[in-house]
């Protein structure tokens, strides 16, 4: 470490700002920040909500105002606000004293692993981890002198400007998909199938006491692993299957899974299954559909998608309070259209071209995003 670093307290390095503000909707502004528009990672605030449609006691930020999410502070929830607003009483609003801390150096400062890994120290409850103000008031860090504070800054902040650069062009190429998709399918002269005429669709596994263990523990996937044309393969779970239920359960390379329960704008959600897991089943709280002879499972996976990007599970799946099912008898009556394989082929070749350009711009992102978190972490290290 550097001789010129100074141990300064949190307290000293920044501003907890609390100006309550108990009427949203009056409060005067018009942008509310909740913790689900603060992008993980990411140092600036990219996404808002209207505040007339949030109630209960805010939180007043000012331009340039860094908000920090203090509930499960591992999501490295902390960004700059360029704009005026009010936000979530979950997190703290925050503002660099300039004698110790360049305002552009706090985000970057909140956002290393030495700040996070100290305030999941220090968070308090186990549900929810939170981190309260006066406890990270009192925290001591290990300060760079503000000439050195800017050239930190300047470095990380040029990472962020790529990585912002690339997440408009990502979101460019994914409504170019997604065009793609709606337009590609609308074919009126295509003959049309129900579903369970096109192939097999299949409800998963149920969980009970009976399976959590047995001599046949196997991998499955659950609604939590399947995104939107992908799949989260970082927490998978075993359940027992015996060679009866693994028969019937096991996924192949093809098959399509899709979200039977979840919230009203995911249900139906679904992704592919690509033997990246050997001997893999699934759970209830998913469906399998298994292409037929007459119809390519990547062509029926873009339908799949289709029906969801288009509102159409969300119209005809059953609603309870606060979930949306799409049971298997409901997805097995669902249109699909099975026109010739040489026009599967047609619209499969032109989906992979766009998801293709997609993929190769995620992964440009998350390169960038990973290198500059190693950027930061190492000057930061002295």
């Amino acid at each position: 470490m550097n001789d010129d670093w100074t141990m300064l307290k949190f307290g000293e390095i920044a501003q907890n700002l609390t100006q309550r503000v108990d009427s949203p909707e009056r409060a005067g502004v018009d942008r509310y920040v909740g913790l689900e528009h603060i992008e993980s990672g990411v140092l600036t605030v990219n996404r808002w909500a209207d505040p007339s449609a949030v109630s209960a006691t805010k939180l007043r930020f000012q331009t340039g105002d860094v908000i920090l999410g203090r509930r499960r502070i591992y999501q490295r929830k902390a960004a700059v606000a360029n704009f005026e607003g009010i936000c979530s009483a979950h997190a703290l609003v925050l503002r660099a004293n300039a004698d110790v801390a360049l305002p552009k150096f706090l985000p970057v400062f909140l956002q290393s692993d030495r700040f996070i890994n100290c305030g999941v120290r220090i968070s308090v409850g186990s549900l929810s981890p939170t981190v309260n103000w006066r406890t990270l008031a009192g925290q001591s860090f290990l300060m760079p002198p503000l000439d050195e504070q800017r050239r930190i800054a300047d470095l990380v902040w040029a990472f962020e400007n790529t990585a912002q650069a690339k997440s408009v062009a990502l979101e460019t190429a994914r409504q170019a998909e997604l065009s793609a998709l709606v337009e590609l399918y609308d074919r009126p002269e295509w003959p049309v199938r129900k579903v369970k005429e096109a192939g097999e669709v299949q409800l998963g596994l149920k969980r009970e006491p009976k399976v959590h263990s047995g001599d046949h523990p196997r991998p499955y996937l659950r609604v939590a692993n399947v995104g939107d044309d992908e799949l989260f393969l970082g927490d998978v779970l075993e359940m027992n299957f015996d060679e009866g239920a693994f028969a019937k359960y096991q996924l192949r390379c093809g098959d399509i899974l899709l979200n039977e329960g979840q919230s009203l704008e995911y249900v139906g959600r679904s992704a592919m299954y690509r033997e990246e897991i050997d001997n893999c089943c699934f759970q209830m709280t998913l469906l399998r559909f298994r292409s037929g002879n007459d119809v390519l499972p990547e062509f029926a996976h873009g339908w799949f998608r289709r029906c969801l990007h288009m509102g159409h599970f969300a119209r005809v799946a059953k609603r309870t309070t606060s979930m949306a099912h799409l049971p298997a008898g409901l997805l097995s009556v669902q249109p699909i259209p099975v026109p010739s394989k040489s026009e599967q082929k047609r619209v499969v070749e032109r989906l992979g071209a766009a998801r293709e350009l997609r993929q190769t711009l995620e992964r440009g992102l998350k390169e960038t995003r990973t290198l500059m978190s190693r950027t930061l972490n190492t000057v930061l290290s002295g």
